[in-house]
């Protein structure tokens, strides 16, 4: 079911994507933190990558995301430091980033269709970071459309309510007009605390998948009505492999699934 989608999103692999931190006064400790943050994963990181992108931006600081010697984002260094570089998953978890402040710089928005696998505490500090930034954006993006459907799950449908984070922002979707629709195995039942509708149960799909999906209604139109979905799979204790996408055509395909399946 969900590891078939995992690997029809995973099959439209993208042209090479370096990531790389570009500064007029030379090179930066930031680069071995990007490079940490991507080890073992199909996006190379170094200077190398930023060859040629000095000419495309007039920012000092920025880190720049090239696919086939071509720019394809950059973002100011100041926010990818706020985003993934200089923090931890407390930030989300707790709250301390509220969900006004989740977006995230083009230049890992643009990472999208590429397939990670990432480790979870203890095997690693950081590596899920990167998935739980982006669950976060895709949350913001459908509380502010306000409209249409969101499908998240969380193996555990306690952790909605053991995380200060994770229940504002339910709270926030449920009071925005977006149908939310929570998935995991019945530990907690958060249809008696929000505004939500949960399917629970054990297994495939709930207990070894982590999605947040966004289909906005067919109609819908403005900045924030573009489809996104994420999709991450437990292969071996706390060893993920994920993906994203904003091709609106995989995205309806997985809502499809979910709903039908789960």
């Amino acid at each position: 079911m969900l590891d078939t989608q995992f690997e029809t999103l995973a099959s439209a692999v993208p042209a090479d994507r370096h990531l790389a931190v570009l500064r007029r006064d030379g090179g930066t400790p930031l680069d071995s933190m990007l490079r940490r943050l991507f080890a073992d994963q199909p996006v190379s990181v170094g200077a190398d990558a930023a060859r040629g992108a000095a000419a495309t931006t007039d920012a000092d600081d920025v880190a720049v995301l090239v696919e086939d010697g071509e720019v394809l984002a950059s973002s100011p260094l100041a926010a990818l430091e706020r985003a993934v570089l200089l923090v931890n998953s407390d930030l989300y978890t707790t709250g301390t980033l509220p969900l006004a402040d989740a977006d995230l710089p083009a230049v890992l928005t643009e990472l999208a269709d590429v397939p990670f696998r990432l480790r979870g505490y203890p095997l690693a500090h950081k590596e899920k970071l990167l998935l739980i930034a982006m669950s976060r954006q895709i949350e913001l993006r459908a509380a502010r459309a306000g409209a249409g459907e969101i499908h998240s799950s969380f193996q555990q449908l306690s952790r909605i309510d053991d995380e200060v984070g994770t229940r504002r922002t339910y709270r926030r979707l449920a009071a925005s007009g977006a149908a939310v629709h929570v998935y995991g195995e019945p530990d907690w039942d958060p249809e008696s605390a929000l505004d939500v509708t949960a399917h629970t149960g054990y297994g495939a799909g709930y207990s070894d998948s982590w999605f947040v999906v966004f289909d906005p209604p067919a109609d819908a139109v403005g900045p924030h009505t573009t489809p996104v979905a994420l999709l991450a799979l437990e292969t071996e204790p706390r060893v993920w492999r994920g993906i994203w996408t904003f091709r609106p055509e995989a995205v309806a395909e997985l809502a499809a699934v979910i709903r039908r399946e789960l």
